[in-house]
């Protein structure tokens, strides 16, 4: 029974990591046995030893999954990142996602969350300039007070959400002195903004 070189194991998995960190790709096995100076069939072999002692995962020709992989993947969360939002459309529909972006749990939880780019300056008088992003818990109900993604006639807007039932309507206000508030007896809550995630130049 040939010997297992555990040392070759953890530089393959090492080489294995760093061109994932560089490209969001896993290597073939020609890439791996250039980069080793093995020939394919040895790093075959290889890789059917490392899956089977715990190194690795594979998943098809080209998808390899290492443990630093695995224990990364478990600390984040995959968020789309939508674009322009196509009026009639829900804001979160897949022909509206340009993106997926993995972002960490500890710090922007988990559940049903998108990323909004905000156009205008509505909302700067709370920090949420032209071009920031905005995360947002999707969900159709929102507090007095929250920050929304509401729909109205077919188009979004991020603003602040005041029912009025007594008025029969509902107040969105924008955070900027220099504009008025909105009133409309109906609107579509897509969701609330929880965090902004800014460009600092």
């Amino acid at each position: 029974m040939q010997h297992k070189d555990y040392g070759k194991f953890e530089r393959i998995e090492q080489y294995i990591n760093d061109y994932h960190e560089e490209s969001g790709a896993t290597p073939t096995i020609y890439e791996i046995s250039k980069e080793m100076k093995m020939s394919p069939s040895s790093v075959s072999r290889y890789l059917s030893d490392m899956e089977r002692d715990g190194y690795i995962e594979r998943f098809g020709r080209r998808k390899l999954i290492t443990r630093q992989m695995r224990n990364t993947d478990d600390d984040l969360v995959s968020v789309p990142v939508l674009g322009d939002i196509a009026c009639g459309m829900p804001i979160f529909a897949d022909g509206n996602i340009q993106e997926y972006v993995k972002l960490p749990c500890s710090l922007f939880g988990k559940g049903s969350q998108y990323i909004l780019t905000c156009k205008g300056d509505s909302m700067i008088d709370i920090g949420i300039c032209d071009g920031d992003l905005v995360l947002v818990k999707q969900q159709d109900h929102a507090e007095e007070g929250q920050v929304v993604v509401a729909l109205i006639d077919d188009e979004a807007t991020l603003k602040r959400y005041y029912p009025q039932p007594q008025e029969h309507r509902i107040r969105l206000h924008p955070e900027n002195s220099s504009m008025e508030d909105i009133y409309t007896d109906s609107c579509i809550i897509q969701g609330i903004a929880v965090r902004v995630i800014k460009t600092i130049v």
